[in-house]
């Protein structure tokens, strides 16, 4: 018997084939999908691994993307169909790209006299253009070398990439002083022109297999098509976005209808020049440039694109960069490889600092911050990482040429954060390593706080506390009142580059709408006190919980402030019980007491905030301040002098003492804390020596004066617990005693160890005390941060 020579395919049959296609579609569909989330994961954990470094979130990816795309090389019919997919989306989300880079750029800078900002920027492009149009033609980038290359080459390399400076420069929270604004501004001009002169490139050279000039029927055809684009749109986009905002008035949900009209009306307004053969990525950046920048419509679409880059397309993205970056095809044998990958990253760098250097001196700028200067602006980004592997794949460079330039920009960006900590180094060691607190801070010098809060629920609490802290109107208070908002990746995508004071601003609805809030009522709040010696400013501490104690650090430090405020991470509910909200603002406000280098006050708002409007021509708050001792409660005690002198506040002052008549009390009074006998006493004289003064210069009037004689711990809960119902605030230290014996125990059965053993038995839910609290700790040089880590391991 013959034996069948069936195969299995034949077996299917006819009418099931198509479906087997569909089955095989939806597997290659979801194999793409399951890769792109992988890609994600794993961006997401180098990024935890390279924060550290305060490396940004493009070198995780970058890293990412070159070992996903070197490693994993499937067959070649399955390969050439991953580079297919992965060409056209690069395509398609670059072009979201340089719209919302051409959106956020201003045209005008170029129209108006050159700031200082400008000419820096514009002198580190001339010196590196200059240094790369005679240098490069040596090293042979292109297959088919001409002028026209070695033009568009030198172009290319004079850019920055300001969206990634902003970032790092706003990680680092130095936007606000001179060189973060002086470094952001100088990189959007340098952005701005260098894109722009690329945009005009393209209309006069062709780039299909080598750089070459077009003819003038097709330079008349682009350029004819982009007047015309430009003008419809300069002419037709204010008329048509104004409808669309009246139509949608902020605090409305858009209009589906309208987000229709808006996207059809972006899109063709982008494409009208693609079809005389322009660039697309190209023409995006122009429609983006002549659009109006202000309006809800053009916050919206920034917000909108910048979250679909950063969630989906910068992922994908470099991919394809570690797809193109073939590192098999390196030639690391070839010393031509490695003398053009460094040849770039030098000419770029050190054309940027020859440029800025020499200007740096004209200008009067010191010579370290003139080199970081063009350190800084020899940021590469996206943008020429896209244009260097579209280069590889239009065959105008080789493949190895093209992993070198990418290798090269990845490292502009890897250095820049070195680059930054430098200054912030630079900074800390000119400024004067003093104590930052109430204590011994002169009485004639200006008050300084910082003010946290969470939420607009927070707002009556600031304002009362604002109030009682101004004391008279001589000496004056500065307040900078700050936003803590957690950065979440949609809020990341929100952020918006801005020139002059503010750096960048958030653009998402929840959390513009909560700032405005805030910011409306502190307004009317200095309205109403505008000649009273106060003044208040605002600011936003945006990171992650992990890092967002170091924004209120560097705050404070930069400031000069004296008093970091933070709201407890508890709420009183309805029925008087202190109910948790978010637990990881405890540990931010851990991580202030740690790390803070100035004086640090918790306030646990049961009630202050619902009390009415303190006044300054009557009584409205009934005050206490409980001193046992210590420089916490020194620093208390100092807070309480600014408390003391406002007209609409009465001030008890009460004074736990240790009752010498007990013979048990004789012989622990010294001695029997775990530190030496001469501190202890040196400890005492303070106290005394401070509180002494204080009741020189307050007690009376308004301020009175009570002593309480204790023999323990337990006495000294029950002189508390004695407090119900007398007062609407009262304020202690947070700890620092060197005589332990009142507070003995206490410590035992604390349940927030961060509010010191008197802070957590008044501010507890056991507890019967009803009135708010406000725990302060006095700043803690660097030596004496050791005990404190140790309290804080046991939290």
């Amino acid at each position: 018997m013959e034996k069948a020579n069936v195969k299995l395919k034949d077996l299917v049959p006819t009418k099931l084939k198509p479906c087997k296609h569909l089955v095989a579609n939806a597997t290659g569909g979801a194999s793409y999908i399951l890769a792109f989330l992988l890609v994600v994961f794993l961006s997401n954990i180098a990024h935890a691994l390279l924060r550290t470094f305060r490396q940004p979130r493009v070198v995780a990816e970058t890293l990412v993307g070159l070992i996903a795309g070197n490693i994993v090389r499937p067959n070649k019919d399955i390969f050439a169909n991953v580079i297919q997919t992965l060409s056209n989306i690069k395509d398609f989300g670059m072009i979201f790209h340089m719209f919302a880079l051409g959106l956020e750029m201003d045209p005008c800078m170029l129209f108006q006299r050159p700031t200082r900002e400008a000419i820096v920027a514009y002198s580190g492009m001339l010196s590196t253009f200059i240094l790369a149009l005679f240098l490069t033609p040596y090293f042979n980038y292109s297959e088919r070398p001409n002028l026209e290359f070695t033009f568009s080459l030198s172009v290319t390399l004079t850019g920055t990439a300001s969206p990634l400076l902003t970032r790092i420069i706003t990680d680092h929270k130095i936007g606000k002083s001179e060189i973060g604004r002086l470094v952001v501004a100088a990189g959007i001009h340098a952005d701005f022109l260098s894109t722009l002169l690329i945009s005009i490139g393209f209309i006069i050279l062709s780039v299909d297999k080598s750089v070459r000039f077009r003819d003038y029927k097709g330079i008349l055809k682009i350029t004819s098509s982009l007047i015309g684009q430009v003008l419809v749109t300069v002419v037709i986009s204010p008329i048509f976005m104004g409808w669309v905002n009246h139509e949608n008035p902020p605090g409305k949900p858009l209009k589906g209808s309208h987000m229709v009209l808006s996207v059809a009306f972006v899109v063709i307004s982008c494409s009208c020049s693609t079809f005389a053969g322009y660039s697309p990525v190209m023409s995006a950046f122009i429609s983006g440039i002549v659009l109006p920048r202000e309006g809800r419509l053009s916050k919206m679409m920034i917000s909108k694109v910048n979250y679909f880059l950063n969630s989906i397309f910068y992922p994908i993205f470099f991919v394809w960069v570690g797809v193109m970056v073939n590192f098999h095809k390196f030639d690391p044998g070839n010393p031509w490889t490695w003398a053009r990958m460094f040849f770039i990253f030098v000419v770029t760098t050190f054309g940027k600092v020859v440029g800025t250097f020499l200007l740096g001196m004209m200008l009067g700028l010191n010579r370290s911050e003139s080199v970081v200067l063009g350190l800084l602006l020899n940021v590469k980004g996206h943008f020429h990482m896209y244009m260097a592997l579209s280069a590889v794949q239009n065959a105008i460079i080789t493949g190895s040429t093209g992993t070198g330039l990418t290798i090269s920009i990845f490292l502009t960006v890897a250095y820049a954060p070195l680059v930054v900590r430098y200054i912030i180094g630079r900074v800390k060691k000119r400024s004067p390593n003093q104590r930052m607190a109430l204590q011994w801070l002169d009485p004639i010098n200006e008050l300084r706080i910082l003010l946290c809060v969470h939420c607009p629920q927070q707002l009556l609490s600031t304002i009362n506390f604002i109030e009682i802290s101004r004391g008279r109107d001589d000496p004056a208070i500065m307040v900078y009142v700050t936003d803590m908002i957690e950065m979440t990746e949609k809020i990341q995508s929100t952020i918006v580059k801005k020139q002059g004071d503010e750096v960048a601003t958030v653009t998402d609805k929840a959390v513009v709408e909560m700032r405005d809030q805030i910011t409306s009522a502190i307004k009317a709040y200095e309205e109403e006190n505008s000649v009273s010696g106060i003044t208040l400013r605002r600011l936003l501490a945006l990171s992650a919980f992990s890092v967002i104690h170091q924004d209120i650090c560097i705050f404070a430090e930069n400031l000069l402030v004296s008093l970091v405020v933070l709201p407890f991470h508890k709420y009183q509910a309805a029925d008087g019980k202190m109910v948790e909200s978010r637990p990881k603002y405890r540990y931010v406000n851990r991580k202030v007491l740690q790390y803070a280098p100035c004086s640090v006050g918790i306030l646990v708002d049961r009630g202050f905030g619902s009390t009415n409007k303190i006044s300054r021509s009557s009584i409205s708050l009934k005050a206490a301040i409980i001193f046992i001792g210590g420089k916490d409660d020194r620093e208390a005690l100092a807070y309480a002098s600014h408390v003391a002198m406002h007209p609409g506040v009465k001030l008890t002052v009460i004074r736990f003492l240790l009752d010498t008549n007990n013979s048990c009390a004789k012989s622990t009074r010294l001695g029997s804390s775990n530190v030496s006998l001469p501190e202890q006493e040196e400890e005492m004289k303070l106290d005394d020596e401070f509180f002494a003064d204080f009741y020189e210069r307050h007690v009376g009037g308004q301020v009175a004066y009570m002593e309480k004689y204790l023999k323990n711990s337990s006495e000294t809960m029950s002189a508390l617990q004695s407090l119900e119902g007398k007062y609407g605030l009262i304020i202690v230290g947070r700890g620092g005693r060197v005589n332990s014996v009142l507070t003995v125990g206490m410590n035992d059965w604390q349940q927030c160890p961060e509010l010191g053993p008197i802070g957590d038995l008044l501010s507890g839910s056991s507890s019967v005390v009803s009135a708010s609290i406000l725990i302060i700790q006095q700043h803690r040089l660097k030596g004496e941060l050791a005990a404190l880590t140790e309290e804080f391991c046991v939290m």
